[in-house]
Parts: structure tokens; sequence; C-alpha cells
């Protein structure tokens, strides 16, 4: 037959293995797709970077996305613009797409997935999400016949590698930064990682196809690990936890109708749980389904080699679709479930405070969280040995709201008796089905 022609936008660390797997598993690939899978064309804002690729390189990328010789278009560029604008044209002219890009997917799936859904042309993402880790099919394809409940892990890899770091010699939050940078784990600007953008677009692509609702990285809450302490790793540790970052979907049952709750923190999770022994820049999450149970998936979450094996799974599906006639799975969000929004969200908290080491004071502290409504599981007291007659007073709550326990915070930071309150962070069990009690 002949062959499958596809059109590359971007050609980066990504890209670039890409077109190394191409080329060098050209004949394999013919092989599983019935056809030659040919690259006609690549599109880069400086090619003289890139002379290997001789006369396939081209500056226009408008003309080369909708060119009659392309079938398929692999955008790794990134970015809102001018990725959205190109792909769209691209569906429009009946090219599939395959994408690795999780911040367009994140705030406007749905305009591509319409534009797909128009021109009878494929959308596949699996490289969006935890890099070569098959994540996304799984949720789309094999477990669509079940009902999911949960989604959550860890989807970004500089972010692990620091509190793993840090776990691991009681370093800092600056220094084991420094080490990420110094690695390659973390880019000159890690803002997108650390204040937790990227792990937000990701929870974003993951609820949309868990339930079957448009999700988009705006109704995702996000707190990135800027404020993790060498001191809240040790607390931690005292629980017999560690603290990771977290990407968090899942269903909220209510009196009349279920919510959806897409939300990224740093959380305190079980020693003993499978995610808090996913050290390094790994990535791994759990998928709790009604009939599946718990399903685990673990890998490398980032790297050229492993997200263009991502995307060159995606490209062997959709060029065996354009050879045999077939099309891909269509956006399902026939749901169209609630968001709710993070502070009616129900989860447990590890309050730690500076108060004065007087009589009556933790009196005064419980009252401030019985006022509003949140239950305390466990505290635990300790002078640090100061002069001045201080202590450190830690508070494990049950599950509450985070309005019931931000406003808690609040009067608690003006109590005479708290002289500061030190950390706030969520203790997740990820245990059961549903909120921890």
């Amino acid at each position: 037959m002949s062959a499958v022609r596809v059109a590359m936008l971007g050609c980066g660390t990504v890209g670039a293995e890409v077109v190394r797997l191409l080329r060098e598993q050209a004949d394999e690939l013919a092989a599983r797709v019935g056809a030659p899978v040919e690259l006609v064309g690549v599109a880069v804002r400086r090619p003289h970077k890139h002379p290997e690729l001789g006369e396939l390189l081209t500056t226009d990328s408008s003309t080369l996305v909708t060119r009659d010789d392309v079938d398929v278009v692999v955008e790794v560029i990134g970015g809102i613009e001018p990725a959205r604008s190109l792909l769209l044209e691209a569906l429009k002219a009946g090219k599939s797409v395959v994408t690795a890009n999780k911040a367009l997917l994140a705030e406007d799936a749905a305009t591509l997935a319409e534009a797909a859904d128009a021109s009878g042309a494929d959308l596949y993402y699996e490289a969006a999400v935890a890099g070569a880790i098959p994540l996304l099919r799984p949720l789309r394809e094999s477990l669509v016949g079940d009902r999911i409940s949960r989604v959550a892990g860890i989807v970004n890899g500089t972010t692990n590698f620091i509190l793993s770091a840090m776990t691991a010699t009681g370093a800092g939050y600056a220094d084991a930064l420094e080490e990420a940078t110094r690695l390659g784990y973390a880019e000159a600007d890690p803002s997108a990682d650390v204040d937790g953008y990227d792990a937000a677009s990701k929870a974003a692509i993951l609820a949309s196809l868990a339930f079957h609702t448009r999700v988009t990285s705006a109704d995702v809450y996000c707190e990135g690990i800027r404020n993790v302490t060498a001191a809240d790793i040790a607390a931690a540790r005292e629980m017999g936890c560690v603290i990771k970052l977290l990407a968090i979907c899942e269903r909220i049952p209510g009196a009349d109708t279920e919510s959806v709750s897409a939300r990224v923190y740093p959380a305190m999770i079980p020693a003993t749980h499978p995610l808090a022994a996913v050290d390094g820049a790994f990535n791994a999450v759990f998928v709790e389904a009604e009939a599946a149970g718990q399903l685990m998936f673990y890998g490398q979450g980032a790297g050229g080699a492993p997200t263009a094996s991502a995307v060159l799974g995606d490209l062997v599906a959709v060029a065996r679709n354009r050879v045999l006639g077939g099309r891909g799975s269509r956006e399902s969000a026939y749901a169209s479930l609630p968001i709710l929004p993070i502070g009616a969200v129900p989860t447990r908290y590890h309050v730690s405070l500076d108060v004065a080491d007087r009589a009556g004071v933790l009196a005064s502290i419980a009252g401030e969280f019985a006022r509003h409504g949140v239950s305390i599981a466990a505290v635990r007291q300790t002078g640090d040995g100061s002069t001045d007659g201080s202590a450190r007073l830690v508070v494990v709550t049950h599950a509450a709201p985070g309005e019931a326990l931000a406003a808690t915070v609040d009067r608690l930071a003006g109590l005479d008796a708290v002289r500061g309150v030190e950390s706030v962070l969520r203790v997740e069990d990820l245990g059961r089905k549903g909120v921890t009690a």
C-alpha cells in the first residue's frame, strides 16, 4: 500500500528522538502499520540547527500541515500558540494529529476534539501525560467499560526528584532544587514544575478521560512544593509518611449528584503505600475502578526517548487507522459532572503551630477546631527547649472541607497563644476509594 506520510512540528529533544526512531525502525514500523511510514517534512524555527534533515526542513508550518502529501501531523513544539492554530488547520484539512502538548490539551482539548470529529480525523495524545507510561489509552479504551472512581499519583519527575532528595538527605528545598538543576532534571526556570502547573495540566487531561467530563487546567486547584521545608519532611517521617506532589482526580458523592475534584498539591502519604517508594524522576499513577480495582502505572515520565516512544505508539495507531479505514476513540464528555471547588473537598490535614508553652493553650486551639467543625484525630506537643517558653504543637485532623480548615487556620493565627502557623499539609491515605475519614 502507499505510504502513510508524516509531517512534524518541532524537532527538539523529543522530536529528534521521533525522527531517529522513524528512521531506525522503518521496516518494523511498516510491518506493524501495514504500509511504510514516511517523514515528508519537519517545521522548525532555526533550520541551521538540523542540517541532517536536509530538504525535509521548512519554516512554513502552516503550509506544511495542509499539504496534500501529508496524512498525519505530529506536534512536539509545546505551548498554546501557534500550536493550537496549526493543529486546527491540520484537523480541518483532514489530517490526523498526534500531539504531546499537555498545556494545550488542558486548556482547549474540546476545540481540537470537535475539529477532529467534524473532519473524521484522529486526535491522539498519549505522550502528553507520564511520558512512556501507557496511561491515557487504558483510561480511554481498556477501562471504558468500567467506572473509574479515582486517579491519583506522581506525574512530575522534577518535583519528585526534589522531594526524594529532601527525604533521603535532609536537604532543604533550595539545595535540592540546585542539585536537580545541576543534573538536568530541572529547567533554568523551574516554575512550571515546582509551582505545580505541569502536574495540573496533566490532572485536567486525566480527569477529563476518567470521568467523561470536560476539565480544563483552570478547574484544577494547584499548589506547588516551594514551601515544603526540611522540617515538614521530618514531621512526615515522624508520622510514618513521606511527602509527594500528588495529582488527584476523583468522583465526590453528593446529596443530589456526583461532582469531580481535580487538584495538585504536596501531601503526606503513608510510607507503606507503593507511591511512597517512587523516587527520583520517575512517575507512578494509581487508577481505582469499581470492577478492575486498583491498577498502578509506573515508569519514566519524561525525557526524549521515553516521550518519543509514546508518540510513536500513537503514530502507529493513527497510521493503522489510515491504512484500514478506521477511526480511533472519540472524545467522551457525556457525563458533564460539575467541578467541586477545593474549599468543598474533604481532606485530612497536618497543622504545625509554634505556640506559647503554658497551661490552657491546647484547650483554646482545640476550641477553634471545634468551632469550625474540624474534628481532631491526634495532637502532639513538645517543648523546643527555648528560653522564651515556646513549644511546637502538631494537630492532625479527620477529613474536613478545605474552607473549614482555612477558616480555622485564620483564627488560630490571631490567637495570642499562637506565635505562628509553621505549616499546613494535607494527609492522603490513598488506601481506600473515596475520601478518607
